[in-house]
């Protein structure tokens, strides 16, 4: 191995901005384009956000106005304002900020001063205004750079602070807001902070029942018993059983953050629940039957959070919640006395509970034999086929399938997988290649999953049998033909998971692979287009008669293409499911009898697809 140089010239120093633009992903983990819910560009609006709920928290305003518009997001407070002498510093100074007075700010979410430090570093223009006791103070920074500082004037506007934004396109390639995320966002926020007035696009957000509110917009489906809510200092939860789904589903918060990837609060809460669930009930229920298909949502406010990442996804040790306990403890002992409480006061629920239980421990045992022979399979399987090609990176202990960003695509036939893994980046993209059609689950039991093969192996490839705890790819990429055939498979792909994995759509995992739709090119210059407005805006700037193609499958495209499809460029579409909507509603809709409504939608989809077509051809 060639040696290299390893002097003084090596070593540099970088001042803040610097190293927040060139290392972004400590500050706000992965870049991306806006197409997942975790994208950085959310992460940076939600930075502003949580310093207007801190001032929220603290007592100080009952209203935030949030608006993103053509790539700009505008937020504005009614705190207490940033002391106009130190508007400049708070957002351009490391290791600068209120949040290390714990008598001006008590149970903060931000506590690292790096919010929106970042905010600024990573935005082509940052603009800040303070309002503050009928005077104003605003700075204006470009990349983090100051680049005109006002004179303080007087201003008859209430006190608080606006953050006006666009994020730099040289680091956020293309991006763009997706209105369901955000929307999710500040419900999650209306949610955690009752009393709070929030205005998205002029749009109201508020709750007045907390957690409560947050299950009943979230579950689609009956729920087998009316949600439990339970309140004390720095603590609530909500919870039920769904009829809907196999597996658990959580929404945990500290302080006003939701947890994406849990952490000590939410491992607490399923061990509290088992326990005290064993001890109200006098048997010893398997934890699994206890809390199969239950949705829950608890929230805790504790002093000093240490989260795993800058991102705060993750509740990462036992910090001290009050009366100096650590989180287990006040959560256990939360749950002991009002859990309990509840399901003494209220035998009916107490009644449906148990019969949950026991119907669970009833299909669980029923599975058991067959799970057992599938597994079984599934290892064997794993030895000789060639269904999966998996990538090098692999969830374990020390790793963070989210941080890591690994992505599988699931393909129909060989031609299509073939030319994905010969481009693929091996490190962190697997492909699993389907054999035909996959069967038509919709009404279909969990058992299922493991008498068909498909399913059996897919589901062992993803490992997601109990839950997506363990989840080994991030990004669940659905890669099928733009033909009848094609969105035939994805339907049936999307089936699958929505009736037996619907938390894997719930928390934005499963994509839509884009590919081109028409190769435009002439002897110079080469076009990919997504649509018919690209192909007629490529035709029209390559000039008279290029060449067109029109890519009806994956293995019409060329491996040294499809290396442009799948890098950096990739585009995914999520798979988004509207929360007014029943998930059995939409199963019925796509895959139950005919209705007349899928009818027309078939026809008029064809229409176009001939349209397309004739005009190609004409």
């Amino acid at each position: 191995m060639a040696k290299s140089n390893y002097t003084e010239d090596n070593i540099k120093s970088l001042d803040w901005k610097e190293h927040i633009r060139t290392r972004p992903g400590m500050y706000i983990g992965k870049l991306g384009d806006g197409s997942a819910f975790d994208d950085g560009i959310y992460v940076l609006l939600k930075e502003v956000m949580d310093n207007c709920i801190d001032e929220f928290m603290m007592g100080e305003g009952s209203r935030i106005d949030i608006n993103v518009k053509e790539g700009v997001v505008s937020i504005r407070d009614f705190g207490r304002g940033i002391p106009l002498g130190k508007v400049v510093e708070v957002v351009s100074k490391m290791n600068t900020g209120g949040k290390y007075d714990s008598e001006a700010f008590k149970k903060s979410i931000g506590l690292n001063g790096v919010g929106t430090k970042a905010v600024n570093a990573l935005s082509i223009n940052f603009k800040v205004t303070a309002y503050r006791d009928g005077q104003s103070k605003t700075a204006e920074f470009s990349k983090g750079e100051l680049i005109k500082e006002h004179k303080l004037t007087a201003s008859s506007e209430k006190n608080g602070t606006l953050v006006e934004f666009r994020p730099d396109d040289t680091i956020f390639k293309k991006y763009h807001f997706v209105h369901e995320y955000i929307d999710k966002m500040v419900w999650n926020y209306a949610f955690l902070n009752t009393g709070l007035k929030l205005y998205l696009n002029g749009a109201e957000y508020k709750s007045d029942n907390g957690l409560k509110d947050l299950l009943e917009k979230n579950i689609t489906g009956e729920i087998i018993y009316p949600i439990i809510h339970l309140r004390a200092e720095d603590i609530e939860l909500a919870m039920t059983h769904s009829n809907e789904h196999y597996s658990e589903e959580y929404y945990s918060y500290v302080n006003g953050q939701y947890t994406t990837q849990g952490g000590t609060h939410q491992a607490a809460f399923r061990e509290a629940l088992v326990k005290t669930i064993r001890e109200f009930y006098k048997k010893e229920f398997d934890p699994a039957d206890i809390r199969k298909s239950i949705v829950a949502a608890i929230s805790v406010k504790v002093q000093e959070p240490i989260f795993e990442s800058q991102t705060k996804t993750k509740l990462g040790s036992s910090e001290i919640a009050p009366g100096g306990q650590s989180v287990r403890s006040f959560i256990t002992d939360f749950m002991k006395q009002h859990l309990d409480n509840y399901l003494h006061k209220n035998p009916e629920t107490a009644k449906l509970i148990e019969a949950k239980i026991v119907a669970n421990e009833r299909e669980r045992k029923e599975l058991s034999g067959i799970q057992k022979l599938a597994r079984e399979r599934a290892k064997k399987s794993s030895l000789h086929n060639k269904k999966l090609r998996d990538c090098r990176v692999h969830l374990d202990d020390t790793k963070d399938v989210r941080r890591l960003d690994t992505s599988i695509f699931i393909c129909e036939g060989d031609s299509a997988s073939g030319s994905i893994t010969k481009t693929r980046d091996v490190n962190t993209q697997a492909v699993f290649s389907l054999k035909g059609k996959p069967l038509n689950c919709f009404g279909l039991g969990k058992k299922v999953v493991y008498e068909n093969e498909e399913f059996n192996l897919l589901q062992a490839a993803l490992n997601i049998e109990d839950n997506l705890e363990e989840l080994r790819y991030n990004n669940v990429i659905i890669a099928t033909d733009a033909d009848v055939d094609g969105m035939h498979i994805r339907l049936l792909l999307l089936t699958f998971f929505l009736q037996f994995f619907p938390d894997l759509v719930k928390n934005n995992h499963v994509k839509i692979l884009q590919t081109p739709l028409f190769r435009v090119r002439n002897k110079k210059e080469t076009a990919y287009c997504y649509s018919d407005e690209e192909r007629k805006a490529a035709v029209a700037k390559l000039g008279p008669k290029p060449e067109i193609t029109r890519f009806k499958g994956l293995g019409e495209i060329s491996p040294d293409e499809f290396k442009h499809f799948i890098g950096k460029d990739i585009r995914l579409e999520p798979v988004l499911i509207d929360q007014k909507s029943s998930i059995t509603e939409l199963l019925n809709y796509y895959m139950g009898k005919n209705t007349q409504g899928r009818q027309d939608f078939i026809i008029e989809n064809l229409r176009i697809e001939k349209d397309t077509e004739k005009e190609l051809i004409g």
